[in-house]
């Protein structure tokens, strides 16, 4: 107000330094005309003084001069009037648009003070207040118990990081071990090989020397039977060498049994120690196969566990997405119901209002028409009564009393019909009275819906997901936005977790 007030004074200084020059201006051009009046008339009295018969002339063009020198400057004053009448009129009219904003200043004023109070005694935006702080609050819940949640998906997501390195560390560890297995039983294959090979040939050694005996043995028995044949005669000394060879023979059978016996029992003992190596080795080829399988066992059950566990959660997912939308229809079906019903109800709520409205409506004139009959025949009465008694008709003939009869209603009938106009005016003070309340209350109700649009327009775009129940009034309250938020607000309704909506 002080600024528009400071801008208006500066435009009247402006004003007045515009007329200032305009005086200015027409004083000099009164000046400068003055000074060619004077030149010209100097020039005619110098042009009079040569010739006389030019006066006349010199006097036509003087009045000339004079007359062409009084309209200019009526026409200057015309111009200076009517340059300081737009002043004027400038100024009024620029005073009237300071006031004109002055005053809308006051009105805005006035409505911001009005709408503050409105604000602050309004039990519907104090709760709308209430639910959106409460909405922030669920927010902020919210985001923590998602950083949480989100700081344990991670732990978990180390931790199966972790034991997928274990069980690549131990899978690489049974690797090298079942490659160091073969190896070492590759190196045990090639020994035993090597051993029965090398018992090859020391059999095939024994053999030839068998053989070599066998064939000594036939040689001796040639020389036995050449000399039985050949010295027959002495049979003694033949018989006796046959007993020493029988004996050696003997004593050799005895010696070859015995080394035979060693021999087998030392082959035997071999075997039995290459037979039981064998079975060590298979025993540990079974115990690490058995401890693969194992291993295989544990990572398939485990594989089948976590199959079994993702199955089950995808199955809780689709059963619980089932169930929301078999939720979500039900509420659909139950809202429409509740809505038709409450309309019904509301309908016949109002039909009832209305009728029990009208019936009082109805009962209460007659009871005011009742009492004002009854008050107005006992004011009559009364009336008559104190105008009799002021009067004393009783005293009074019977034309004087007729006539002061006739007065004395004449008098009432003024007082009542006094009283019904005061009566009618009574009731259209109380009509404009209760028209002002409901103007009011009118407006009082826009400002609020007014006012809670506005909250929701300032605060629903940010706590889409987290709106408490009864924040919409109903879908009419959704076109205040715009299509990306009515699309994903519809969606949200149909998660059973989320608690947007309306009653």
């Amino acid at each position: 107000m002080g600024g528009l007030a400071t801008q208006v004074s500066r435009k009247n200084v402006t004003y007045k330094q515009r007329e200032k020059m305009v005086a200015e201006a027409q004083r000099q051009e009164f000046l400068r005309e003055d000074r060619i009046k004077h030149l010209n008339y100097e020039q005619q009295m110098a042009e009079s003084l040569k010739s006389e018969e030019r006066v006349e002339k010199k006097r036509f063009l003087q009045r000339l001069q004079n007359e062409d020198q009084e309209m200019r400057m009526d026409e200057a004053i015309q111009q200076a009037e009517e340059s300081r009448r737009l002043n004027v009129h400038q100024l009024e009219q620029e005073e009237r648009m300071a006031m004109e904003l002055a005053r809308i200043k006051h009105e805005q004023l006035k409505d911001d003070k009005i709408r503050q109070q409105i604000r602050e005694n309004s039990t519907e935006l104090r709760e709308l207040e209430q639910k959106l702080n409460a909405a922030y609050l669920n927010r902020e819940r919210a985001a923590q118990i998602a950083e949480k949640e989100l700081l344990k998906y991670e732990q978990t997501k180390e931790d199966l990081e972790t034991v997928r390195k274990m069980q690549k560390d131990q899978e690489r560890s049974a690797d090298e071990e079942i490659v160091r297995e073969t190896k070492l039983y590759q190196q045990k294959l090639d020994y035993q090989r090597e051993l029965e090979r090398q018992l090859e040939e020391k059999e095939k050694t024994r053999q030839g020397a068998y053989q070599e005996f066998l064939k000594e043995k036939i040689l001796i028995d040639e020389i036995v039977r050449k000399i039985y044949e050949e010295d027959q005669m002495e049979t003694q000394l033949k018989l006796e060498k046959m007993n020493a060879t029988r004996r050696y023979i003997e004593e050799f059978k005895d010696q070859q049994q015995t080394w035979r016996c060693v021999e087998q029992a030392r082959m035997e003992e071999e075997n039995r120690k290459i037979l039981a190596f064998g079975n060590m080795q298979q025993r540990r080829e079974e115990d690490r196969m058995a401890e693969v399988r194992e291993r295989e066992q544990q990572k398939k059950a485990l594989q089948e566990k976590l199959a079994e566990q993702i199955q089950k959660e995808q199955q809780q997912r689709e059963e619980l997405e089932q169930m929301r939308e078999e939720l979500y229809l039900e509420e659909q079906a139950e809202e429409a119901r509740q809505k038709d019903i409450a309309e019904m109800e509301k309908k016949i709520r109002q039909r009832l209002e209305l009728q029990q409205t009208f019936e009082e409506q109805m009962a209460f004139k007659q009871i005011v028409q009742q009492a004002a009959k009854e008050e107005e025949e006992a004011f009559v009465q009364a009336m008559l009564a104190k105008f009799a008694e002021d009067d004393r008709i009783e005293q009074m003939n019977a034309q004087k009393r007729r006539m002061k009869q006739l007065e004395h209603k004449r008098a009432v009938e003024k007082l009542l019909e006094e009283r019904r106009k005061q009566f009618i005016a009574d009731k259209e003070h109380e009509l404009r009275e209760r028209q002002d309340e409901e103007r009011r209350d009118a407006f009082r109700r826009a400002i609020i819906e007014e006012e809670r649009q506005k909250l929701l327009k300032q605060h629903a775009t940010q706590l889409l997901g987290y709106l408490p129940k009864g924040i919409f009034k109903n879908e009419d309250d959704l076109h205040l936005f715009d299509e990306g938020f009515r699309q994903d607000f519809q969606k949200r309704r149909a998660d059973i977790s989320s608690d947007d909506g309306w009653d």
